[in-house]
């Protein structure tokens, strides 16, 4: 024991974050038995491109880029796509732990555990280790980017800048929201614009954004239009009038449904400080144990030693919060999984609360990190009924139907374990269901309980009859139906 002990002593805490973070992934990975839509979707574009070329790419999707990395990387391996893309997202998970656990030892004295500890057991992220996801590609090069931009600030150079703007590039290819870490440069150098060295920096990391204008400009007097789907509908989201409108619109819904009249005129400070509140509670709910050093009021001095040390870090973080404040009023809805990177950014943080903890309290610690650690594995370790019923259903419809039936899925995913792709249902079940578009559907293949009397009348109604269905060990059902 106290050799295996000595032998740990000897790892850096990124190298265990690293081998750490493999390990979780593979636990994650081999308890997994169905993909997630997303995943679905993304791998059935790589293996379009496979087969037909990468022009397809963007006719499936408007922003494929990780589909094409996939593809290209199936062809050069001879491995499976699935295959292929678990392992491409397990070492980005795993080079993303590596890098934050690095940046938040080098500016935080002894640290580094304490860091690992957070960032393999932090919820926020680590739950997500089953998935194919493009979150993967942008936390990795965009965690690579704030590291290269922190050494940057220590010392500026061209290399380092045009290093710490391919950074963010490639981060962009993943998601386009990594944009948000050029103004982020510009937010840190804020108070060195009074000098002409200030001036030059900012010149520095600005190199491809004004090489990518020039371009741009270029193309345009060449005849041609900048039109892409993925970034039009990222500029709608931020544009003010168009977030004005939808902000008016859901305050005047929401003082009509649950206001007095005399509250009325309150209606958008409810709203906004409503939304404002969920996104708070989300992200601190992310934090799993680690919420519990926030509570400890001396452990707040770190917001300044973050403010501090890790600039780019924080400016990074209330951008974010920002533009999900702007997506969660436009499209009235969030998720842990876009919530996520705020956490990602806050790691150094909050191994600043959990040393200031331990050192304060070192019996409670010894709790915490027992806490951490039974966490860690409720992250990866899933003892709930697995969908066994969707690799059933997709078998029965593969062997039962043609692929030019008309059939609305309810779930593409069950269109894809059919040998089907991932069909895009441009009506949801709803409007598939109702009188005017019934009719243009062959079969329905939905997610619902056999005995439901609603789905019972509209069958009878319809003509149509459930010809199979499948359940796993919880008794979720998918239900084939048709004449």
């Amino acid at each position: 024991m106290v050799d295996v002990l000595a032998a740990l002593r000897r790892i850096s805490p990124v190298q265990i974050a690293f081998l750490g973070s493999l390990l979780l992934s593979l636990i994650a990975i081999a308890g997994t038995l169905t993909l997630a839509k997303d995943a679905a979707r993304y791998l059935y574009v790589s293996q379009q491109i496979v087969e037909q070329g990468p022009r397809v790419a963007f006719d499936l999707f408007s922003w494929p880029w990780f589909s094409l990395l996939l593809a290209a990387t199936q062809r050069l391996s001879g491995l499976p796509l699935e295959l292929t893309a678990y392992l491409w997202c397990a070492f980005l998970m795993a080079g993303t732990c590596a890098l934050l656990v690095a940046i938040t030892q080098r500016y935080v004295i002894d640290s580094g555990y304490w860091a690992c500890l957070v960032v393999l057991s932090i919820p926020a992220f680590n739950h997500l280790r089953y998935d194919i996801i493009r979150e993967f590609g942008f936390w990795f090069f965009c965690t690579l980017a704030l590291w290269l931009m922190l050494r940057w600030l220590e010392r500026a150079g061209w290399l380092r800048a045009l290093l710490l703007q391919l950074a963010i590039a490639a981060a962009v290819l993943f998601r386009i929201e990594a944009v948000l870490l050029f103004p982020v440069l510009a937010l840190c150098l804020l108070a060195n614009l009074k000098t002409r060295q200030g001036w030059l920096r900012l010149l520095q990391i600005n190199l491809l954004p004004l090489a990518g204008i020039a371009a741009a400009v270029v193309w345009l007097l060449s005849g041609h239009t900048l039109s892409q789907e993925r970034v039009d509908y990222v500029l709608s989201l931020v544009n003010p009038q168009n977030f004005l409108a939808r902000f008016n619109l859901m305050a005047s819904k929401f003082a009509e449904v649950a206001l007095a009249k005399y509250s009325v005129d309150d209606a958008r400070r409810i709203v906004f400080f409503g939304l404002f509140c969920t996104l708070i509670s989300k992200f601190v709910a992310l934090c799993g144990p680690f919420a519990l050093p926030l509570l400890y009021r001396p452990g707040w001095c770190g917001v300044a030693e973050y403010w501090r040390k890790f600039r780019p870090m924080a400016w990074a973080w209330l951008v974010y919060f920002c533009l999900l404040l702007i997506f969660f009023v436009q499209e009235r809805f969030i998720n842990s999984r876009y919530v996520s990177f705020l956490n990602l950014l806050a790691v150094p943080l909050l191994t600043l609360f959990v040393v200031s903890f331990a050192r304060d309290f070192p019996r409670l610690a010894k709790i915490l990190v027992t806490l951490s650690l039974l966490v860690m594995l409720q992250n990866v370790v899933s003892f709930s009924p697995k969908k066994t019923h969707y690799l059933e259903a997709g078998a029965w419809l593969a062997q039962h139907t043609r692929p030019a039936d008309a059939i609305f899925y309810e779930d593409s995913r069950l269109a894809y374990y059919a040998g089907r792709g991932y069909p895009y249902m441009p009506v949801d079940r709803e409007q598939a269901m109702s009188a005017e578009q019934a009719q243009n559907f062959r079969y329905f293949v939905l997610i619902a309980k056999p005995g439901d009397a609603a789905l019972q009348i509209w069958m009878t109604q319809q003509h149509k009859q459930v010809l199979s269905q499948f359940a796993n060990r919880k008794g979720d059902t998918v239900l084939v139906i048709g004449d």
